[in-house]
């Protein structure tokens, strides 16, 4: 590898247009790409297949407008809101619900009006039922009352009939009477007895013809009960139907009892604007801005306006004042270290370059790649880091030869087989830590590592191409003007030296006469005193991990967006007028096992099951708030008591869970969590049982590589137990202050809260791999000084001397450029860049630069110790570039520092 670096950076430096001008064009393709093909990124933190996504995908599916993105808009006033004031929402609100995208938004002061006649409205409908039971009631006293009289008149006809019956049936015999006598009965007699019973027969005609009309108003008054008695009947089942829908209304009241779109003292409203996308989807900026622009019509009127985080998300801009200072206290240290302001400007150069080739390109895929906004913003901050440093090293080692009077060209040659061999390898521990992040199988995390480490593999590839390129253009104006002479004078000392060997001979080797001297540096103190160096390390770390157990994982809500953004005065208002849990509402998902019959069944399921999950600990109120057209999904916003990023909501979830299969089998239905607190929460767990198989990973390949670059077994180890206490450190510390709030006005914190879900596995893989970087550029100097023929002591007093000045410039400016995403606009970025800047300074000045000389001084020889066989199976991959400087004919006296060398340990 060496070999091949040499070649590399002698042919860059002797092309260096050619190499210029091709990075300018990958830089404007990648530029092209990103302008042409980049889509507007987000905050959606998404797992497929997960719980609540697959909840989420049913509720998409069956109820399309319950499942998008809900924003919410406040509106507040000093002293409550004037009719013209409300008549303006609801312009706005009207305004809003036109816009193409949105699917409706409300009016709050139409829904507080709502929410406040429903009482009255229910009391009304509550003495209506009173009033219809008792006009029932009047009703059917009365027919039944009309009744009696029915039957008595029947009875009375009944008897009138019996009479009349009597009476024919007397007239019958008194005609039989007489047709017996008529022969014995004179003319007149027969005459007056047959006049007789005419009379009679005429009068019982005359009364079964009045009973017969009494019998028909008798059936008519019958008929009309009968009418009467089916208008009761129905009567009252409209009036139990009536009851049974009062009934659900009081129920549904009382669910929803709290619920409020305007504060109680009128000087907040709150309206919600549904949007046309899935849940936890970006939306569309156009959309968004034309939101804003009809909510800005609202000023001069009073009415103050504000936004949550779906609608004011802008996360276009990766790079703002915080950053750049972090970069201009970057650009004074190599300004003080290099003391010239072309070499000083060279690292930011190649660095500017890397990050805008490998953000440019990862900026292009978003059109076919799903990616957060933390994306750009993590490939930012380690592109920019490790692109200077990386070309800090390359240049450091090229001065350093360059004073000694080396040839410009074999000089920038040599740095980059040896120096850029250690970049190269360190760059592949990062880029190994980054990449592991696809084991944890989840895809935004995944998509995250990746372009991460595609930006750190240009980063490298840059620091041995263009950095050559650009050293050779500036030839010796790296040096500052004072070492120029000097660096001239080696250079014809060399030039002799080589023109007359005998004489070379006797020269005083470097190494020798720095081993003459004895050291006063910091890795000499720590050898003195290891034991005091490693105690004392331990037990600062030890003190800075502390809070460590105190870690609670989440995703950021309203309240972690800066105090002065429209976001967070959106997320205060709703928690103090409306409660804290309206800023994260849950969301219940119902499948029946049987499909409701009618919207009244529908009714009686939602209200059953509303019921149930009000019923749970930590519920403030429910609200069903869709069916399915099939009637089969039925779905309840659901607001707990406490915001959403809170310890009770994660436990109310856990209870949530536990009661929906209780809930479900007493109501015959299959229940699902969603939503963007469930989600966080899901995420959020999911996180943290990845952590360990993560770490394994990254540890164990890292350990590989670690192997064979310094073929040793302890250094690996030390390395890697070096590498846990920096990691536990940073880990307390941002426990300690974005957590626990522990100097939090110092930073930025206005509101303490849990830590970002994927921030431990993205400091695990970002802080191993740049750790493994200051161990490579410390330990690979440490081993030169040793493999070219120091003893060990000597050796790491020598090696952390040649390498202390860079590796020091090299953590100061990584906690710099970290540093300054402490302030980043993007809120999420921030505790990432206070744990790296804290990881990198607890690594890189009480790791690597105290307690691994410390160590390594007292293993002494062992600490070199490798296995024969191991030996013999491990490559040589050679680098600290001693086999290339012996193939090049090199002698230890050229050499920064070298004297002979010894045999290697086994």
């Amino acid at each position: 590898m060496a070999a091949l670096l040499h070649r590399i950076g002698r042919w860059s430096a002797r092309h260096h247009w050619s190499v210029v001008v091709a990075w300018l064009l990958v830089i404007a393709v990648a530029g092209t790409g990103a302008v042409v093909l980049g889509k507007p990124l987000g905050n959606d933190f998404t797992i497929p297949g997960s719980r609540f996504q697959e909840v989420l995908d049913e509720l998409e599916r069956e109820i399309p407008e319950a499942s998008g993105v809900i924003g919410t808009v406040t509106f507040s006033t000093e002293d409550g809101f004037t009719e013209d004031q409300r008549a303006a929402v609801a312009d706005v609100t009207e305004e809003w619900s036109a816009i193409d995208g949105v699917i409706e938004a409300t009016d709050p002061f139409e829904v507080q009006a709502q929410l406040d006649g429903t009482g009255e409205q229910l009391a009304q409908g509550r003495e209506a039922i009173e009033a219809g039971r008792a006009e029932l009631e009047a009703g059917r006293a009365e027919l039944a009352a009309g009744q009696e009289q029915v039957d008595a008149g029947r009875a009375e006809a009944e008897a009138g009939a019996a009479e009349l019956d009597a009476a024919q049936a007397q007239l019958d015999e008194q005609a039989a009477q007489l047709e017996a006598g008529r022969a014995m009965m004179p003319a007149e007699q027969i005459a007056a007895a047959e006049q007789q019973l005419a009379a009679g027969q005429a009068q019982v005609d005359a009364g079964r013809a009045e009973l017969a009309a009494g019998n028909a108003q008798l059936d008519a008054a019958q008929a009309e009960i009968d009418t009467g008695l089916g208008r009761l009947e129905q009567g009252e089942a409209d009036l139990t139907a009536g009851e049974a829908e009062l009934d659900q209304g009081e129920r549904l009241a009382a669910l929803t009892d709290g619920v409020r779109q305007v504060s109680e003292n009128g000087t907040v409203a709150m309206a919600q604007i549904r949007f046309d996308a899935v849940g936890g989807g970006t939306l569309p900026a156009e959309v968004t801005e034309a939101v804003q622009e009809i909510g800005a019509d609202l000023e001069g009127t009073g009415v103050e306006v504000d936004y949550s985080t779906e609608v004011v998300s802008d996360v276009s801009s990766v790079m703002g004042p915080g950053e750049a200072i972090g970069l201009v206290i970057a650009a004074i240290v190599l300004l003080v270290m290099l003391g010239s302001l072309l070499a000083a400007g060279l690292p930011l150069l190649v660095a500017a370059v890397g990050v805008a080739v490998g953000i440019g390109g990862a900026l292009a895929l978003s059109a076919v790649v799903e990616m957060t906004s933390v994306t750009p913003a993590l490939a930012l901050m380690l592109g920019l880091a490790v692109g200077i440093d990386y070309s800090l090293f390359i240049l450091n080692r090229h001065r350093i030869q360059l004073s000694g009077g080396m040839a410009r060209t074999d000089s920038i040659a040599l740095a980059t087989g040896t120096a850029g061999n250690a970049v190269t390898f360190a760059g592949m521990t990062v880029v190994i830590a980054l990449a592991a992040l696809t084991v944890t199988g989840i895809p935004f995390l995944a998509v995250m590592g990746l372009v991460a480490a595609a930006t750190v593999v240009v980063a490298v590839l840059a620091a041995i191409t263009l950095t050559p390129a650009l050293l050779s253009l500036l030839g010796e104006r790296v040096l500052p003007r004072r070492r120029r002479g000097a660096a001239r004078a080696a250079g014809e000392r060399r030039a002799a030296r080589a023109a007359h060997p005998a004489g070379a001979a006797t020269a005083e080797p470097t190494g020798s006469r720095r081993e003459s001297r004895p050291s006063r540096s910091w890795g000499a103190v720590v050898q003195r005193y290891p034991w005091l160096a490693i105690v004392g390390v331990v037990v600062l770390a030890g003190v800075l991990a502390s809070p460590v157990q105190q870690l609670r994982l989440g995703l950021p809500d309203g309240s972690a967006e800066p105090a002065d953004s429209t976001a967070y005065r959106t997320y205060d208002l709703i928690r103090d007028n409306f409660g804290a849990g309206a800023n994260g509402p849950l969301i219940v998902v119902a499948t029946p096992d049987e499909v409701p019959a009618d919207d009244a069944a529908v009714t009686t399921v939602q209200l059953d099951v509303a019921e149930d999950l009000a019923g749970v600990e930590g519920v403030e109120y429910v609200v069903p708030f869709g069916v399915s057209e099939d009637r089969s999904t039925l779905a309840f916003q659901l607001v707990p008591a406490e915001g959403p990023s809170t310890e009770s909501t994660v436990d109310l979830v856990h209870r949530l869970d536990d009661a929906a299969p209780v809930i479900g089998e007493a109501r015959g239905a299959t229940l699902g969590l969603t939503g963007q607190t469930v989600a966080n929460i899901d995420i959020s767990e999911r996180l943290a049982d990845a952590l360990p198989v993560y770490l394994a990973v990254v540890i164990g390949l890292s350990l590989v590589l670690l192997l064979l670059v310094f073929r040793s077994i302890w250094v690996p180890l030390l390395a890697t137990a070096g590498f846990l206490l920096s990691l536990a450190a940073a880990f307390g510390g941002i426990v300690a202050t974005y957590q626990l709030g522990i100097g939090s006005g110092i930073f930025g914190v206005h509101e303490p809260g849990p830590i970002l879900s994927f921030l431990p596995i993205i400091l695990i893989g970002v802080l191993f791999g740049l750790a493994m970087d200051y161990q490579v550029f410390l330990v690979s100097a440490i081993r030169e000084s040793y493999v070219h023929g120091e003893n060990v002591r000597a050796a790491v007093v020598s090696g952390f001397d040649h390498s202390a000045r860079v590796v020091t410039a090299a953590a100061i400016i990584m906690v710099s450029v970290f540093g300054g995403f402490i302030f980043a606009e993007l809120t999420m970025i921030r505790p990432i860049g206070f744990g790296l800047a804290l990881g990198v300074l607890v690594d890189a000045f009480l790791v690597r630069m105290t307690l691994t000389p410390a160590v390594l001084s007292l293993l002494g020889e062992r600490a070199w110790w490798l296995p024969r066989w191991l030996d013999r199976a491990l490559p040589d991959v050679d680098v600290e570039g001693a086999k290339l400087e012996r193939s090049l004919g090199i002698d230890d006296g050229e050499q920064p520092h070298a004297v002979a060398q010894p045999a290697p340990v086994r």
